[in-house]
């Protein structure tokens, strides 16, 4: 495989994690449980989210829909269609969410890798009542969803910098047209 066919897997690297992101998030919006019980949230929000507050059922129908537009624009990173695109706007889409993605796995939010060592070695403090809850979260946090968002940001940032170089050297001219057609596919 080359190079350049390593570098399109982030754009479609980062539309099946949307998909898979977006597909939980509807489930959770039509009632299913879909590892709500695993999200590492506040013990008083995490009791919000598993009671079906209608502040959480709304987040999870914007969320769904949020992930629906990231297929769209992940696979206008390298999908012909995507030329018509402007560029600007879309390395901005995708680097603001690899970085955000990336700072989420990492810790700089809270969550994370970073966190859920601090909370899982007894650094963090955490009410007795909540401490069991609080590890059981911080290893399903360490486990699946850091390592989950590490993959989906370092996708959006493959596929901003792919997105970078294409737009730099232009669309190339196809033989025989005189004009340029981007070869995105």
């Amino acid at each position: 495989m080359s190079r350049a066919d390593r570098m399109r897997l982030g754009g479609y690297g980062a539309a099946a994690a949307c998909a898979v992101y977006g597909s939980m998030k509807l489930a959770q919006a039509l009632g299913a449980n879909a590892l709500a019980d695993k999200d590492p949230l506040p013990p008083e929000l995490h009791e919000r989210l598993l009671a079906r507050d209608p502040l959480f059922v709304t987040s999870h129908w914007v969320l769904a829909g949020a992930a629906a537009v990231g297929v769209v624009v992940a696979l206008a990173t390298v999908r012909p269609w995507g030329a018509a695109v402007p560029r600007g706007p879309l390395l901005a889409i995708t680097w603001t969410l690899g970085i955000f993605m990336i700072a989420r796995a990492g810790g700089v939010l809270g969550f994370g890798f970073v966190g859920d060592a601090l909370v899982l070695a007894g650094v963090v403090s955490v009410p007795a009542e909540h401490a069991a809850p609080a590890r059981d979260l911080a290893w399903w946090d360490l486990l699946l969803w850091s390592p989950f968002f590490l993959f989906w940001g370092a996708c959006w940032t493959t596929a901003a910098v792919r997105l970078g170089r294409v737009s730099k050297s232009g669309p190339p001219v196809r033989p025989g047209t005189g004009h340029g057609a981007a070869n995105w596919s």
